[in-house]
């Protein structure tokens, strides 16, 4: 059996090569706080601050029982939203960091790569270290990322704008942390989606010596949980780490669209994102020889440089999520 207690030199190399619970760092969109809704919208959700004058950026922020704090959430709707028409949604993931409260990847330029495209992109929050899960154990009250994400943000979204609420009208992708939390949610919730996409995130748990595991303790724990952890420790919850590990639910990208990006060389700027990438793409390319063994089709780019977002590769990437997904 593994002896999955890191040690300080393990944790110490982890934290170097996998630096700011592999996150992204980026601004907020500031909005001017509007009156907020008193109910509970049926969804576990109550609205506390929202702002919806921009005629394509919609900024909401809930009361929820999953999270102790408020998470927010940006909803990036269509120019010609106000057609009628109904579209499909991608949900796109930040990565982690202590300076990251919800995603708006506006410094890559969101509603210039999405301008006249028919897709609605939802930014919602993932913690600074929520790596998308529901954790094992936390001492800042509940942290269940995942139970926003998908049992109540999702059906609120459905129910307040004009998506196609089915399989073929959904799309995941991420950054970084937010890049696996896509690759997880797209395993765990076949149903859900059927484009998935990864710009720099793990998809090997277990590989050297399970690091990625470690780290998303360690990054949870000193950012997020106040000494709680995703996974457990000193022991995994094992059936947890199972259930979140791309390589190990290989099945469940079948009939996917899968799109794949990592980088191959030194960041000049940071070399913190040079080794971040180093395991990235080690665990990708992994995944990567495990989906061809199984025969099922993926799209990957290895591209120079470190653990950075590619924005022309986001670009490319959203146009292949409204090939592949319902017309609106």
């Amino acid at each position: 059996m593994n002896d999955h207690r890191p040690t300080r030199r393990t944790v110490l190399k982890a934290g170097a090569g996998l630096t700011a619970a592999l996150g992204l760092s980026g601004g907020t969109i500031l909005a001017t706080s509007a009156a907020a809704n008193a109910a509970d919208d049926g969804f576990g959700l109550r609205i506390v601050d929202r702002n919806e004058n921009d005629h394509r950026m919609k900024y909401y922020r809930f009361a929820t029982d999953a999270v102790e704090w408020d998470p927010a959430v940006n909803v990036l709707l269509p120019d010609d939203y106000d057609s009628g028409r109904r579209y499909p949604v991608v949900y796109l993931l930040h990565g982690g960091g202590n300076d990251q409260d919800f995603i708006t990847f506006d410094r890559l330029r969101i509603r210039e790569l999405t301008a006249g495209k028919p897709i609605i992109v939802v930014m919602p929050d993932g913690g600074h270290a929520g790596w998308y899960s529901n954790p094992v154990s936390t001492n800042t009250g509940p942290r269940n990322w995942e139970t926003f994400h998908i049992n109540q943000l999702l059906p609120w979204i459905e129910a307040n704008f004009r998506t196609y609420a089915e399989y073929d009208g959904r799309a995941v992708a991420g950054f970084s942390m937010g890049g696996f939390g896509a690759l997880k949610y797209a395993a765990k919730y076949f149903g859900h989606f059927a484009s998935v996409s990864s710009h720099s995130g793990p998809a090997s748990l277990r590989r050297d010596n399970g690091m990625v595991v470690h780290w998303a303790n360690v990054s949870s724990a000193a950012i997020e949980l106040g000494g709680g952890t995703v996974y457990g420790a000193p022991a995994w919850d094992e059936n947890r780490v199972n259930a979140d590990n791309p390589v190990q639910r290989i099945e469940s990208y079948r009939n996917k669209r899968i799109f794949l990006v990592a980088g191959t060389s030194p960041d000049p700027v940071n070399w913190f994102d040079t080794a971040n990438e180093t395991h990235v793409l080690a665990g990708q390319r992994e995944f990567r020889a495990v989906l061809g063994h199984a025969g099922i089709p993926h799209e990957w780019h290895e591209e120079p440089g470190g653990h950075f977002v590619r924005p022309h590769l986001l670009a490319a990437d959203i146009d292949g999520m409204i090939a592949r997904l319902r017309k609106a």
